[in-house]
């Protein structure tokens, strides 16, 4: 028994003195763990499949989520509502996998600076959203957010849509050869206010 007891105690003092072995085997055990819990996620159809209705971003909303990543919206406002009663009272229903099977990436997160926009779509008119990326201030005093009025005056990339829309598909996103081919023909000549603003209207709109 001792013996033993000795065994194991020499064991446990290699692993805790070796930093690279420590290091190894710490790396083996969080990467099994992780397995376990993630891939069979891949396997389940609520993880999977998109919801009913379900439709890829138009080439203009593409446009507009560009634009929403470049600018860095999401280190300010999530997009994903947890199932607990303060969040649904808030903003709406919660969010389910199936609703973010075309994201890429996903604009998870709990940041709260501002408000979590998964339900936004419809919620205010094109108008409103203009008025408030022109200046926040003018239809929310007490917003910090900051004043986008440049993105009235510049045009979208069209010339590149159709490129990062093939690129999607490649991942999944089932865009078709003539939805690729007319997409950089539909957004020539929209600004990129156009654009996210379009983003902005169908975001939850598809859960009912």
């Amino acid at each position: 028994m001792a013996s033993h007891d000795q065994t194991s105690n020499n064991l446990h003092e290699k692993i805790e003195t070796n930093n690279f072995l420590l290091i190894v085997l710490t790396f083996i055990t969080i990467s099994m763990g992780g397995l376990v819990e993630i891939v069979p996620l891949f396997f389940q159809k609520s993880m999977t499949e998109p919801i009913r209705g379900l439709q890829p971003y138009t080439a203009l909303q593409l446009a507009g989520r560009d634009i929403y990543l470049r600018e860095g919206c999401y280190n300010c406002h999530s997009q994903m509502i947890r199932p607990f009663h303060a969040e649904t009272l808030r903003y709406g229903h919660y969010s389910v996998a199936g609703e973010y099977v075309y994201d890429h990436p996903f604009q998870w997160g709990s940041k709260r600076t501002g408000p979590d926009l998964h339900r936004v779509g419809g919620k205010y008119s094109d108008d409103w959203h203009r008025v408030h990326l022109n200046n926040p201030r003018d239809v929310v005093p007490e917003s910090i957010m900051p004043a986008y009025p440049f993105l009235n005056e510049t045009l979208v990339d069209h010339e590149s849509i159709g490129d990062h829309m093939a690129a999607l598909r490649k991942v999944g996103v089932p865009y078709t050869d003539e939805q690729i081919k007319a997409a950089g023909a539909e957004i020539k000549g929209k600004t990129e206010m156009d654009a996210l603003v379009s983003y902005l209207q169908v975001l939850g709109t598809y859960l009912k």
